[in-house]
């Protein structure tokens, strides 16, 4: 018998593919992607210095320790935003996509305008004062805003792309907003130089590129072409597996949904059935995007703990002066690794890469209990960003992809809340550890602050674990 195509495909033409498939991706879907570059520069860019920022320009000698209220007001933004998908995801559906970015654009250009005006005219002055009343008003304005524009670009990337272009253009846009988290390393000279306030401004101009190439080249015609190709190629590949269902007798293969029959099998007519239909209402769901909180942590203290832990425990050398470069190391990789790491685990279940990459991810910080030194500090940026390019993609593709059709922004806000919890919990904790293990005068301790944080990321391998038996079956394998 001789080899079928699928048999003859080498391994390096299945993983070449699809690049090759998501080169030929309608214009449109790069345009998502450009502006996306842009915001990745500039949501990580801000958040890098938030905790700075509230520390030395509005708590910093009008409180004791400014660590903790500073770790607060992060944890207020970034927590309000992902709650604001939770609520605002549905607006991509309802409006549409080009509609929602560029009104979220708008919002959170005022938003950071605030943010930078603030210390600018008026310098610190602790709580209520103008310079946190123009802060809070910029948070509140780029909460909203970013409440949109996440769930709206993942909504976009679903109607833009076919069966063979999806995998690879959840992969990227991921990647390609880690590769803009690249750039604020390029600005670590102009902060050292002019300082963090000033930094802001040049983030407000970016945005203002940001907003402009997305009207130019999102235009309602080219939005409207690629949503109709998608959708005609989606149609003729339904078609031709429901053609041969109807031969086998047997169900088509489809995308590796759990419980997607109990998920959108009935429409709900009443706030009852509404309930009732909601993914949060089935319990395997629930548990498996929750048991992920204890390993998402480790991505609050990115911005929460990592800047000022460099800063502190690196001071004197390159590495505590220009943090900003050490931090961009995970989202270069982050760039290299998650298109790389798709199409090698295409056909690798759901669920096994949720065990394999969240210990991946999770036991590198045990690396930092040893204490802070460089080629430890680099070993655990390389490990955690290659768990976390193992199982992030591949959680927010199957976030979006089990949504019914029209209501992919809407579950994509609700795949969202665990991320809304664990912005809430970290705060509540990281400024006091940083105030009493790595405190910005007095001695440091840092090896045991990494030994509790290595405990609680290490939770959510063990709970998948043990959950396989009950969860882990439910999940099908597709090639991509």
């Amino acid at each position: 018998m001789s080899d079928t195509p699928e048999e003859k495909k080498s391994p390096l033409r299945e993983i070449v593919q699809p690049f090759i498939d998501l080169v030929h991706a309608p214009r449109a879907l790069w345009g998502i992607n450009l502006a996306y570059v842009i915001e990745g520069w500039v949501y990580f860019g801000i958040i890098l210095y938030l905790a700075m920022y509230f520390g030395e320009s509005v708590f910093k000698g009008t409180v004791e320790k400014p660590d903790v209220p500073a770790g607060w007001m992060v944890g207020t933004l970034t927590a309000g935003i992902t709650i604001a998908m939770f609520f605002l995801g549905f607006l991509a559906d309802k409006w549409g996509v080009r509609r929602a970015i560029i009104t979220a654009f708008c919002l959170m250009l005022l938003g950071r305008s605030l943010l930078a005006a603030g210390p600018t005219f008026f310098g610190a002055g602790g709580w209520f004062s103008p310079v946190w009343l123009f802060a809070v008003g910029g948070i509140l304005l780029i909460v909203i805003g970013y409440g949109m524009y996440q769930p709206a670009a993942y909504a976009a990337v679903r109607q833009f792309t076919t069966p063979k272009t999806a995998a690879m253009g959840f992969a990227m846009l991921y990647a390609l907003m880690n590769l803009g988290a690249v750039l604020p390393a390029s600005l670590a000279p102009f902060r050292d130089a002019f300082g963090i306030p000033p930094t802001i401004w040049v983030y407000v101009g970016l945005t203002v590129v940001a907003l402009a190439s997305t009207t130019i080249i999102l235009s309602r015609r080219t939005v409207t072409r690629a949503i109709a190709e998608a959708k005609a190629e989606r149609e003729q590949i339904e078609a031709e597996e429901t053609k041969d269902a109807a031969v086998d007798e047997k169900k088509p293969k489809g995308v590796e949904v759990p419980l997607a029959e109990e998920l959108t099998e009935h429409k709900p007519s009443g706030i009852v059935n509404w309930l009732k239909n909601h993914p949060l209402a089935n319990a395997k769901f629930s548990y498996f995007i929750f048991c992920l909180i204890p390993v998402q942590t480790l991505f609050a203290y990115v911005w929460l703990v990592m800047p000022i832990y460099i800063k502190r425990a690196y001071s004197g050398g390159w590495i505590g002066q220009y943090f900003e470069v050490v931090l961009s190391v995970n989202p270069a990789l982050i760039f290299i690794l998650a298109p790389i790491v798709a199409a090698l685990s295409q056909k690798v279940k759901v669920y096994k890469m949720m065990i394999l990459g969240t210990f991946v991810m999770a036991v590198p910080a045990f690396l930092l209990a040893i204490g802070p030194i460089p080629w430890i500090l680099f070993t655990y940026l390389f490990f955690m960003t290659l768990g976390e390019a193992m199982w992030q993609p591949r959680f927010l593709q199957y976030a979006a992809e089990i949504a019914p059709e029209g209501r992919t922004g809407t579950y994509m806000g609700v795949a969202q809340l665990p991320w809304f919890l664990t912005k809430v919990i970290a705060p509540l904790y990281t400024g006091t550890m940083l105030a009493h293990f790595c405190p910005e005068e007095g001695a440091l301790n840092t090896e045991t602050m990494w030994f509790i944080f290595g405990c609680i990321a290490i939770c959510s391998t063990i709970l998948l674990i043990l959950a396989k038996p009950w969860v882990g079956k439910d999940f099908k394998t597709k090639a991509a």
